[in-house]
């Protein structure tokens, strides 16, 4: 697959060492950015957005995955569906904006027109013998769990996606997503590989120094410590946290709200990671002051001090929900050095921008701390560039997770490329 100049694809996947950074290739090489795409991105689940970007019948959504154009939309029956956003006369794409309302889908090429569950209705000039039943739009797997949609590109997607929505299903629910709004959403442009975005997100190593408005409503001792290092004030604090984390789940759970930590992130196909967490201050939101953003809970929510979720998923997306908020990310790669990092803030669907939520303050946290992640990732892309590379080794301690998510990469790229 790379050519004669470099380490065959497999070789490099068979010697990597388990808790140490990917090697150079696996971040730079456009041949390995091919195989990402047909491997992973092709052929796994992958978070693409939320119920409400499509919250009406005749409501559509478009997006690409690398060469596949897809458009989301909600049929007559209130369903949401995903096909390829393909025409089937001669392959024009089919919706051009990223979000708008139709009553059918129309082609702008010919005027070949479909319903909104993809069966051809008009198609003139073809002729007697032309079968419109053969030419429907191609669907692609769609699922939603709670709200978060997920499409599939393989004929064959994961069967093991009913696992997770089983497991997650009562977590989420409480946050009612079907019956929240898109507040606001911000793309950003990462200057590196998908797997670093990725790993930058499973660790909170680099917090401290990195991201001072993130830090304010989280505490330290949530991501992860080296306990031998700590004095004897900071290992107070640390059985403090312990303690509160116990006594948080403890009290939410018996109002409804799962919270207890559940993790499959590098033993499923469909590998995913939840918790609920204290939130430090007011322990209300992810806010500047820790306090809710949004006076209209979501759900039936009528507490702000339920903590906030996690939802992690391999490959390509993390997500957190508070009483007040939910803030989803997805991760789209672009070519081996540049990903789509697309963050979508959520609130009740009947809150009022200006009565109920101000958008500086609730987009404030994730949009700085988006931001500062992106640097970081430019810094680690331009590294894996330069001949004096090599693996480095992860914390035991703060870094568990980055190496589930590489343990997590290879183990899907074995299964593919073979041993």
């Amino acid at each position: 697959m790379l050519d004669s100049t470099q380490t065959p694809l497999k070789s490099l996947i068979h010697r990597r060492k388990p808790g140490y950074s990917l090697e150079a290739p696996f971040y730079t090489s456009p041949e390995i950015f091919e195989a990402d795409m047909d491997v992973i991105f092709g052929s796994h689940w992958i978070f693409v957005g939320v119920e409400p970007d499509v919250p009406e019948p005749g409501d559509a959504m478009t997006l690409d995955i690398g060469k596949t154009a897809i458009v989301i939309v909600r049929d007559d029956d209130n369903e949401v569906r995903a096909f390829h956003n393909v025409c089937r006369h001669r392959g024009a794409r089919l919706v051009l904006d990223y979000k708008t309302t139709v009553g059918n889908l129309v082609c702008r090429y010919h005027s070949w027109t479909y319903g909104l569950d993809g069966k051809l209705l008009f198609a003139e000039h073809m002729g007697q013998g032309f079968d419109m039943g053969c030419h429907s739009l191609k669907p692609i797997h769609c699922r939603s769990l709670e709200g978060l949609i997920f499409v599939c590109l393989s004929d064959d997607p994961p069967a093991d996606f009913d696992v997770m929505a089983a497991k997650m299903a009562p977590y989420l629910a409480p946050h009612d997503l079907k019956n929240a709004k898109v507040a606001f959403e911000k793309d950003i442009i990462e200057p590196g590989n998908w797997k670093l975005t990725m790993e930058n997100n499973r660790e909170c190593y680099h917090c401290a120094g990195n991201h001072p408005e993130l830090t304010v409503p989280l505490f330290a001792y949530g991501f992860g410590f080296a306990p031998e290092e700590l004095d004897e004030h900071e290992r107070l604090e640390a059985e403090n946290y312990a303690n509160l984390l116990t006594t948080s789940h403890r009290e939410w759970e018996s109002c409804g709200f799962p919270s207890t930590m559940m993790e499959h992130l590098d033993d499923m196909v469909t590998g995913f990671r939840t918790e609920r967490l204290p939130l430090a201050g007011d322990g209300e939101s992810h806010t500047s002051d820790t306090k809710a953003a949004c006076k209209k809970l979501l759900g039936k929510i009528n507490d702000p001090k339920h903590g906030a979720l996690h939802f992690w998923t391999q490959p390509n997306s993390w997500h957190h929900f508070m009483s007040d908020h939910a803030v989803v990310f997805s991760v789209l790669p672009l070519d081996a050095e540049r990903s789509l990092l697309r963050t979508k803030w959520l609130v009740h669907k009947d809150a009022v921008e200006g009565v109920d939520y101000d958008i500086e303050n609730l987009t404030g946290v994730w949009d700085a701390t988006n931001d500062q992640d992106s640097t970081l990732v430019g810094y680690c892309q331009e590294g894996a560039r330069s001949p004096a590379y090599e693996p480095g080794p992860y914390s035991p301690h703060t870094e568990m997770l980055v190496d589930k998510f590489c343990n997590w990469y290879i183990g899907r790229m074995v299964e593919h490329v073979g041993r």
